[in-house]
């Protein structure tokens, strides 16, 4: 049987974007607390690995937002080890909005156990794989499924330019894993705002927002303070109320591809809450980006 550790952290104000709602890319954060939370419980701190030379690294994260946390409201968020590989492990994550049964997000993340002077993998020690499970190997664990690979970009793919920021380092001396959710979510704001629809013109003439229903990210290579990254963004897979939006992020200096991912979009009715069917002007001026 797995350890089920528990964490509960209060919504900040500053963490709020422009509907009243947490910004996606903290509920990436709230993760990662938990996972630290969660193996320091069984003896694992963030020192102690310092101590040992070995780190975790996320490799890649899978997130479904299904309710909007608040200011005011508190998360609460289960973590667990569903699987250990030679130099990996999954771990998974049900968010809910404390003091109710709304679960408002269910995650995974793929993680890499690395020697920090080599940044290479290496393998999960026994004695870490039985701290987690000390009554053996659950049952059951998420098939392993490859990232999908996107369709070739149009050629009205949107690009921006951008360099890392001392205040996107973390104690790692990389870029931390939810920065690049940041970078994802400014990038298709600004291909927006390039096609006639920033934000103020969706929410006072549309009446409607687009809210991200869930983020595949998988994490190539890592950015450093300084880097010059290229961030690119097109469309795929439109449907009547929903979207696929695709992103790479490459650095510059090398070309390296650093991180892609895949977002599933929804538009919806600000007075009602309920998808909507996309404007049609709205997805003829977004044509060139689509697939």
């Amino acid at each position: 049987m797995t350890l089920i550790h528990t964490l509960t952290l209060p919504i900040r104000y500053d963490e709020c974007d422009l509907y009243g709602h947490a910004n996606h890319v903290n509920y990436l954060r709230y993760m990662q607390e938990s996972a630290f939370a969660a193996s320091a419980a069984v003896g694992y701190s963030v020192p102690s690995y310092a101590q040992m030379g070995r780190a975790w690294l996320v490799r890649e994260t899978n997130i479904e937002y299904l309710l909007p946390l608040r200011y005011g409201d508190s998360v609460e968020i289960r973590t667990w080890v569903e699987d250990f590989r030679r130099v990996q492990s999954r771990r998974a994550y049900e968010l809910r909005r404390a003091g109710t049964s709304d679960v408002v997000a269910r995650a995974y993340s793929d993680w890499v156990y690395t020697d920090t002077e080599t940044q290479r993998p290496v393998t999960v020690p026994q004695e870490m794989v039985k701290a987690f499970w000390p009554d053996g190997k659950p049952a059951d664990s998420s098939p392993r499924e490859r990232f999908p690979e996107p369709p070739d970009p149009p050629p009205g793919k949107f690009s921006q330019r951008r360099h890392v920021q001392w205040s996107e380092i973390d104690p790692a001396r990389h870029v931390n894993n939810a920065e690049y959710l940041s970078y994802l979510e400014d990038c298709a704001v600004r291909d927006a705002a390039s096609r006639g629809w920033p934000m103020e013109r969706m929410l006072e003439e549309g009446g409607f927002a687009i809210v991200a229903r869930g983020y595949r990210i998988q994490y190539l290579q890592q950015a450093f303070l300084g880097d010059e990254l290229e961030v690119s963004t097109w469309i795929s897979d439109v449907r009547r109320t929903s979207a696929v939006r695709h992103y790479t992020i490459h650095r510059v200096s090398d070309g390296e591809l650093l991180t892609r991912a895949r977002a599933l979009w929804v538009w919806v009715n600000l007075e009602s809450g309920r998808p909507m069917r996309i404007p049609e002007h709205f997805a003829e001026d977004f044509a060139a980006n689509i697939v």
